[in-house]
């Protein structure tokens, strides 16, 4: 009896030694390449003006706690007021400092923006770098105030306008800077021109990663214009992150939402960035010298990455951008 014990024990240590390799590989790779770059620039941006969307919760969040511990005045944004009540005192608690500022905004209303972008361009005496954090992924066919589709609305055309309304005030605080969150969804994205709200053929995953193309032919665009003014653009993929940015899946799939999160729990462990992490080439883009010159580059994990062309194309990102004004009656 004694001897088989003995021989399970050893089995079972051999067993476990065995797994040492496979586990420290696992924790190997996500620590060294899953979590991707880190902003390792050390600037400060005392007197400075920052203003981040969406940066009550998830990367935005801490993107704001960063930027405030480098001493920039913070104006943090969100539909859930109280909620971003409660980020700006977290973020004076960790920070020490004081001057975080919260306004509410609904990118999903463009009385909203306007209201927002009114009282900033009365109040504020510059604006040194804003950060389009703010969006929404694979939620059902929901339409914004204005009846355009929910995730082209908030994730691309929201922006457009919020940026536009605010672009005098940061070009007079230049050298500025304008931040547009981005995804590599973008690859499998496709303008649907002739039906931008994919009325007749919408998925959830087409209309997210239509906005996210959208937003890396906005940020081309935009830094095309900028040419000459010192305001540099730039366009990101922060990586996979498990934020809350993803909450409305369940309305969309319903019980597979959870199927789902089960069997790929243990593969997000592994490949996904956590908030910090994925707030990293934000921060990079918003705070690293050396890459004044990049305007209108995408970056992943703190570097510049290639646009696929259709990423590149100037004559659909010029397209997109005359219709944008006239969806958002900027002109």
């Amino acid at each position: 009896m004694n001897e088989k014990v003995n021989k399970a024990l050893k089995y079972l240590k051999v067993s476990l030694l065995s797994l040492i390799p496979i586990v420290n590989f696992f924790y190997l790779t996500n620590k060294f390449y899953f979590s991707g770059g880190k902003c390792h620039s050390k600037a400060r941006l005392d007197g400075k003006t920052v203003i981040i969307t969406g940066s009550n919760t998830g990367i935005g969040k801490e993107a704001a706690l960063d930027l405030a511990s480098r001493g920039a005045r913070v104006i943090i944004t969100g539909r859930d007021i109280q909620k971003a009540y409660r980020a700006a005192e977290q973020i004076r608690n960790e920070t020490g400092n004081q001057n975080i500022v919260v306004e509410h905004l609904d990118l999903a209303s463009f009385d909203s923006i306007r209201k927002f972008c009114s009282k900033i361009n009365s109040r504020e005496e510059r604006i040194d770098i804003l950060i389009n954090s703010a969006g929404i992924t694979l939620c059902p066919q929901w339409k914004t105030k204005e009846g355009f589709e929910m995730q082209f609305g908030v994730n691309y055309l929201g922006p457009f306008l919020l940026t536009n309304l605010l672009l005098d005030k940061i070009k007079k605080s230049a050298p500025s800077r304008i931040i547009n969150v981005a995804s590599i969804g973008y690859i499998l994205g496709k303008i649907n021109w002739e039906d931008l709200n994919m009325e007749d053929s919408y998925s959830p995953l087409g209309a997210y990663c239509q906005s996210k193309l959208g937003v890396v032919l906005f940020t081309r665009e935009l830094a095309r214009r900028l040419k000459g003014t010192n305001v540099s653009v730039f366009c990101l993929h922060p990586g996979a992150c498990p934020t809350e940015v993803g909450r409305y899946m369940a309305h969309t799939y319903g019980w597979k939402t959870y199927l789902f999160i089960g069997l790929g729990y243990p593969i997000g462990l592994w490949v996904c960035k956590n908030a910090k992490e994925g707030a990293q080439t934000i921060i990079h883009c918003a705070v690293e010298q050396d890459i004044i010159d990049l305007s209108g580059s995408y970056f992943k994990d703190c570097k510049p990455a290639k646009l696929l062309p259709h990423g590149l194309n100037d004559e659909d990102a010029k397209r997109l951008w005359d219709l944008s004004e006239s969806l958002t009656h900027l002109k």
